[in-house]
């Protein structure tokens, strides 16, 4: 957001995000990461799962309130920074991805991402609110997610919703070509994959709908009874359509929208009421570190894990070994095999809030 009237509610849910967010990508050793902290393996959704569409929630929140000054009217000043945005977001995408690769191998990089799918969503989504009425931007987010369930039900080559047969992965591998598909479960598909991008866009929507509710309402528990039912509501709905269209992250299946989107909602809404109405503060500082710089701080999370990914030690047999590996064997594995990798994952994410709070101390807001 970037009006003079924060939400603060809205920076600590961004912060809480990003913090579980490089809690649950470095463990100490992803085969003893406890259950909670690892993502579904096809279906189904894990307190993991939650953390990538939450962050996109938070965005279209935050879109609302940023919009506002614009009078959420296309100029052509917001239309270039838009662009600007999207374009710097993607860039760094393909940039840690090519570092993650340890060089730069443009036949072979990987397009999409986490990164490259927060930049189209964003843009995307951007376009859409700016451009339709608010009756309309709900209208088109039906749209969108019922579409998605027609594409992949008629278009799909077997099971439609098998990780072999999903024509997303047919789609990516038409459209990107198959060198730049990664390797998911043994088989070439990218879970962040360019068709599965559509319904992602609804979570932004979504979530601009829940800032909108926010701040235009005057009575602020019913801004959160509101936020906690419709919330509800998308839980009840996604479960119901999980029966024919299955809740799966790696899909980003439209069920999968309305079930993330719904416990955002809720829990936006119970921030709000601790915080904003209640005025129960004391514990916000450490997560609005992280919500202040958000990609900022995850940016620097992933090119600190990959640096710390290099084989730049050695094992007690003389084998070349990982940073990390080193570190965890050595001073977090005493612990317990899953203690120790959750406060390899605990201190690692501390580093990168230090990092934060040197910024936010100085009143360093980076701003793509």
């Amino acid at each position: 957001m970037e009006n003079s009237k924060r939400l603060l509610a809205l920076d600590v849910f961004r912060g809480l995000t990003v913090a579980l967010m490089i809690v649950v990508n470095n463990p100490g050793s992803w085969s003893f990461a406890y259950a909670p902290l690892k993502h579904s393996a096809w279906h189904g959704c894990t307190p993991t799962d939650l953390v990538f569409p939450f962050f996109l929630f938070i965005i279209g929140s935050a879109m609302w309130y940023s919009y506002k000054k614009y009078n959420y009217t296309i100029t052509r000043n917001l239309v270039l920074k838009i662009f600007r945005r999207a374009f710097l977001i993607y860039i760094i995408g393909l940039i840690i991805a090519a570092y993650s690769s340890h060089k730069i191998d443009l036949a072979h990089i990987r397009i999409m991402g986490v990164l490259p799918r927060i930049a189209l969503a964003y843009l995307f989504a951007s376009f859409i609110v700016l451009g339709f009425r608010v009756k309309w931007v709900k209208i088109v987010t039906v749209i969108i997610l019922l579409m998605y369930w027609m594409i992949l039900a008629i278009f799909s080559s077997g099971s439609p919703f098998t990780l072999e047969d999903n024509f997303a992965r047919t789609f990516d591998i038409a459209v990107l070509g198959l060198n730049h598909i990664p390797v998911f479960h043994g088989v070439k598909f990218d879970q962040t994959g360019l068709l599965s991008t559509l319904p992602s866009i609804c979570n932004i929507l979504l979530g601009y709908l829940a800032g909108r509710l926010i701040d235009t309402s005057e009575n602020k528990l019913d801004v959160v009874k509101k936020l906690i039912i419709y919330g509800i509501a998308g839980i009840i709905i996604a479960f119901g359509w999980d029966f024919m269209f299955p809740i799966n992250k790696p899909l980003w299946t439209s069920s999968f929208v309305l079930y993330t989107s719904g416990f955002a909602s809720v829990f936006l809404g119970f921030l709000y009421w601790l915080i904003d109405i209640k005025s129960i503060k004391g514990w916000t500082m450490p997560f609005q570190v992280f919500g202040l710089n958000p990609i900022t701080i995850y940016v620097l999370s992933l090119v600190l894990a990959i640096t710390l990914g290099f084989n730049f030690m050695t094992s007690e047999s003389g084998e070349p070994i990982s940073v990390v590996a080193w570190i965890y064997t050595n001073i977090f594995m005493p612990a317990g095999p899953y203690l120790g990798s959750l406060l390899y994952a605990l201190v690692f994410t501390f580093f990168c809030w230090l990092a934060g709070y040197i910024l936010f101390r100085k009143k360093i807001f980076i701003r793509l």
